[in-house]
């Protein structure tokens, strides 16, 4: 969608339609790429605007795909609740100290 739109716009521009300009197009196309995109592609350096484009989308797809099954596995798996959560009636701190001060044995009853 965004390439869709940054080569429409740049046919207005007489610079970005020049052989020349291939350079300032793939850095202008870059600075407006997703951050997430532009941290895939950014390190590589094409200087070529239509592989540009081309890897900038498989990037695209690559992150929707990645969302979509992090999507889907959520609530598949274990069950994240708190840490430590307990189950049932457990009682903690001076409760327990009741409990063994009665004079049973804590083992047995």
């Amino acid at each position: 969608e965004y390439a869709a739109k940054f080569e429409s716009l740049c046919k207005f521009s007489p610079h970005y339609n020049t052989v020349e300009a291939e350079n300032d197009k793939c850095v202008k196309f870059e600075s407006g790429l997703r951050p997430d995109i532009k941290h895939s592609i950014g390190f590589v350096e094409i200087r070529n605007f239509n592989t540009l484009v081309t890897k900038s989308r498989i990037c695209d797809d690559d992150a929707k795909a990645k969302s979509n099954y992090y999507k889907a596995m959520k609530g598949k798996g274990q069950d994240r609740g708190k840490p430590y959560e307990g189950k049932g009636n457990k009682s903690f701190g001076r409760n327990d100290e009741k409990k063994r001060n009665d004079g049973k044995c804590y083992k047995c009853g």
